[in-house]
């Protein structure tokens, strides 16, 4: 196993640049390269998938590179977001990199256990090792924009290809630039991939115009807001009510919760959504550090944006406690 790499907090421009080099030097020395990231992916996963599978093709275009894991059809504008069929032996002489994934069970293809080596490049909190080399940064907006950053830091070429991919993980991940994530470093790097050829009209368009059945959707959600006394904003999902929408839980429990962000005197707010009998939890903060309770219920993230997956009904009404009690300390 080779030496562990890892960056737990945001470090400077001296600490990162050599880690970025590493790992540039491992995707160097490998003939076959397997990109892994979270299952049922959002825009930065794919995003960075996608990015990082076009930048390393278009810098060393002698390297077979392959991206594992399922296709959302969400994402579908970006090009080469088809994933890739790889067989099993390919990944015994292969590095496989885990993108934006902080817990090995998410990860989108478990063959990577098998590879000859293992790299992630994350921008979660730190939960556990996955692999055997790791950059773990999450001072990082946005995995995207980590990979990004290497890109720029080691003298790497982005197509407009690339740029696109990159550029979708980064405005979905920081919320449009709005999240607190965003800092001058995500304006600099979205700025070089802009130059870079990025179309933002198209993946702006892509991302965020909706057909009008989507919008009756998002008002229907709406309706359904209900608050906790200290004013946490949840809205709960019956898997019956799923399936009338005509939505796929993704679009309901991670495309939706933002409906409640906003609201004057809210500071944390949750998606409860009923899925293949468990409960998707998306968890939301405009303050508090949400990601403990993520944590004790399974999941994890970031401070102000977690998610969690558990039994039921009843486990989401104790978790609501607990955001309750957390809203009610923070004012």
């Amino acid at each position: 196993m080779a030496p562990l790499f890892i960056a737990l907090v945001a470090f400077s421009w001296y600490h990162v640049k050599p880690m970025f080099e590493k790992a540039i030097e491992l995707i160097k020395k490998a003939n076959t390269i397997i990109i892994h990231r979270h299952q049922k992916p959002d825009g930065d996963a794919i995003g960075a998938q996608v990015g990082l599978k076009n930048l390393i093709l278009d810098n060393y275009p002698q390297k077979k590179v392959y991206a594992v894991g399922d296709s959302p059809e969400r994402y579908g504008f970006i090009e080469g977001s088809m994933m890739d069929e790889v067989e099993d032996d390919v990944f015994l002489d292969a590095l496989s990199i885990i993108l934006d994934t902080s817990a090995p069970q998410l990860i989108s293809d478990n063959r990577y256990t098998s590879a000859l080596m293992t790299l992630r490049i994350d921008h979660h909190l730190f939960v556990e090792r996955i692999a055997d080399a790791e950059i773990v940064d999450p001072s990082f907006e946005s995995c995207a924009g980590e990979i990004a950053f290497m890109a720029i830091e080691t003298g790497l070429s982005i197509s407009s290809i690339c740029a696109n991919a990159l550029y979708t993980g980064m405005v979905t991940d920081s919320g449009r630039f709005q999240y607190d994530s965003t800092t001058s470093r995500t304006f600099s790097t979205a700025s070089v991939l802009l130059k870079a050829g990025a179309d933002i009209a198209t993946i702006y368009s892509s991302l965020y115009v909706d057909d009008f059945l989507m919008m009756r959707r998002k008002a229907e959600y709406t309706l359904k807001i209900q608050f906790t006394d200290n004013l946490v904003a949840y809205v709960y999902m019956t898997e019956k009510e799923l399936q009338q929408t005509g939505l796929d839980a993704f679009s309901v429990s991670r495309g939706m919760v933002n409906t409640m962000a906003n609201i004057k005197g809210t500071k944390i707010w949750v998606s409860f959504t009923e899925s293949n009998k468990k409960v998707l939890c998306e968890l939301r903060s405009s303050g508090p550090d949400i990601n403990p309770i993520a944590v004790k219920y399974g999941g994890g993230g970031h401070k102000k944006a977690s998610g969690a997956t558990i039994a039921d009904h009843d486990t989401a009404m104790k978790m609501l406690e607990d955001l309750n009690r957390m809203a009610g300390e923070y004012r």
